[in-house]
């Protein structure tokens, strides 16, 4: 198999939710950083348009969405697993909680003035304005939530996390699962990249001495890569065959057809291209770039809208 390469940012929570799966997994994998903002060329050769991050890559196949990369990680490598046979189904209903509910309410918080600043704090101006404007295009121009709300509604969350603690080391049991990863991700922001905002804790001591417990995971072993060589290395791979793969049809539109894949919310660049495959769990489109060569871009079906193109 081709290595795992895995395109992100030092500051990105949900590459660090990925990292620490890649650590508790014992993987070796590629690192390429990624710009924090657009422009992002070297990421649009790969994915065509999607720019959340992280994205992971295996030669010439492109898994976006941290969801949609565990469970690829779980292929690759079963145990330990993410995804323990007597809670599967509620891991993944508290892991989905924690990436579209405990998430923003988080960052509210951390990007709070002081929050702000204190990460903002060696940026330039014109940095901190770019950035500002990148992420308010991200959200489609909805407004951030204001910090007083976040406040009560991340205590409340915070408590909900500490409650699924009482009784043992993990969120769902005495091993991590999937709900752990998501759950750690934006509270490890807090811990460690805003640490002026992390008295928020003190009511949950028990979420704290998770974190650290989570924390001593890992990230895995890895080498630097560049962004260039990543590109080479599509360039000169094959993209898995997935022309034997269930066709799963909910949308009438048949394999070979043009289609946009979108994020239902956060991150709406298009993705356009071929669509070859359309399983149970997932979409994959082919695409070819000049620099990157012919990929498949996969995607989850949860979280993302595929259309016919125009």
């Amino acid at each position: 198999m081709a290595p795992i390469i895995l395109h992100h940012y030092p500051l990105s929570p949900f590459a660090e939710k990925v990292r620490l799966i890649l650590g508790y997994k014992q993987l070796s994998w590629q690192s390429v950083h990624i710009p924090m903002y657009m422009p992002k060329p070297d990421v649009i050769a790969l994915t065509g348009g999607h720019r959340r991050t992280p994205f992971m890559q295996i030669g010439a196949d492109i898994y976006c969405d941290s969801n949609l990369i565990a469970d690829v990680l779980e292929q690759i490598k079963p145990t330990p697993t993410l995804y323990p046979e007597a809670v599967k189904g509620a891991a993944r209903i508290v892991a989905q909680w924690a990436d579209t509910l405990v998430f923003p309410v988080a960052m509210a918080y951390n990007f709070q003035p002081a929050g702000a600043a204190y990460v903002l704090a060696k940026w330039s101006p014109e940095d901190v304005k770019v950035f500002v404007q990148d992420r308010a295009t991200m959200r489609g121009g909805a407004p951030r939530m204001p910090p007083a709300d976040a406040i009560g509604m991340y205590k409340s969350y915070l408590r909900r996390l500490s409650h699924m603690l009482d009784q043992h080391p993990f969120l769902m049991g005495d091993a991590p699962s999937i709900a752990d990863f998501s759950a750690y991700h934006p509270t490890w922001y807090t811990l460690r990249q805003v640490p002026l905002l992390a008295d928020i804790f003190k009511a949950t001591p028990n979420v704290r001495d998770w974190l650290e417990r989570m924390e001593k995971l890992g990230h895995g072993t890895h080498t630097d890569l560049s962004a260039t060589q990543a590109l080479q290395i599509a360039h000169d791979s094959q993209p898995a065959d997935v022309s034997q793969e269930p066709f799963i049809d909910h949308h009438g539109i048949p394999l070979g057809s043009q289609v946009v894949i979108t994020a239902e919310s956060f991150g709406l660049e298009p993705t356009a291209g071929e669509l070859v495959a359309a399983t149970r769990t997932r979409y994959t489109v082919r695409r070819t770039d000049d620099r990157a060569g012919t990929v498949h871009v996969h995607f989850p079906r949860n979280g993302f809208i595929l259309k016919k193109a125009d």
